[in-house]
């Protein structure tokens, strides 16, 4: 088991819920949510709060990530840090793979019946692989592969987040996951509600924009991962 998926059934064992919380910089429909601060500040409080994984999204065009940023993320933390990005070529696997990333993720939509082809080479390079769904179909193409997790978007990410999608779709593909594969819900989480929806059908959740909205991140962040859920 590599090192993300192995993060999450750790804090599973912990008695913590397992949460991948992402450095966001820019949302599509939310604007600016780094707000003057600096991304190893926000890492630092991810830490303290007790997350199972860090993610930061590299896309340049719609999320205004920068590729130098993850480095400097994977270097400065021990926990493992996923790669988001609309990923279409074995390079890109390469460079996360040298910049000491943990996970990549691979959108079955984007790849469709490559999807196996990059999860294998992805695997090669010792990277999790969080191949994601927002659909029936494209669970079956996720299951078709060799994958260490599967990630259910909440939302449709052609829309670049602007749809309000929200954990019932979680609920909903739930049925269709594979057993052995560490899941984890996407998007759309902003409550303990939401937080108790995705853990009870799914391993983790991944969380940004309502992370990087609060007011209070530390002690927001903590109420996630301490949440006596059931």
């Amino acid at each position: 088991m590599y090192r993300m998926a192995k993060s999450i059934v750790s804090k599973k064992k912990e008695g913590k819920n397992p949460i991948i919380a992402e450095i966001k910089v820019f949302s599509p429909k939310h604007g600016d949510l780094l707000r003057g601060r600096n991304e190893i500040d926000i890492l630092r409080i991810y830490e303290e709060a007790g997350v199972a994984g860090i993610s930061y999204i590299t896309d340049k065009r719609y999320f205004r990530g920068d590729f130098n940023v993850f480095k400097k993320i994977c270097a400065s933390t021990d926990l493992p840090v996923l790669r988001k990005d609309f990923i279409t070529s074995k390079e890109e696997i390469e460079r996360t793979a040298e910049a000491e990333g943990s996970a990549i993720l691979l959108i079955g939509r984007l790849l469709k019946e490559k999807t196996s082809e990059f999860v294998d080479y992805a695997l090669e390079h010792e990277l999790d692989t969080l191949v994601e769904v927002h659909s029936r179909e494209e669970m079956e193409i996720a299951k078709g592969t060799n994958t260490t997790m599967i990630g259910i978007n909440n939302r449709d990410i052609s829309k670049l987040e602007r749809d309000d999608g929200n954990v019932s779709l979680t609920e909903k593909l739930s049925k269709y996951l594979p057993k052995g594969v560490v899941s984890v819900s996407e998007s759309g989480i902003s409550t303990l509600e939401d937080l108790k929806v995705a853990l009870k059908y799914t391993d983790a959740a991944l969380i940004g924009t309502s992370f990087m909205r609060a007011e209070d991140t530390l002690n927001f962040v903590k109420s996630f991962v301490d949440a006596k859920l059931y």
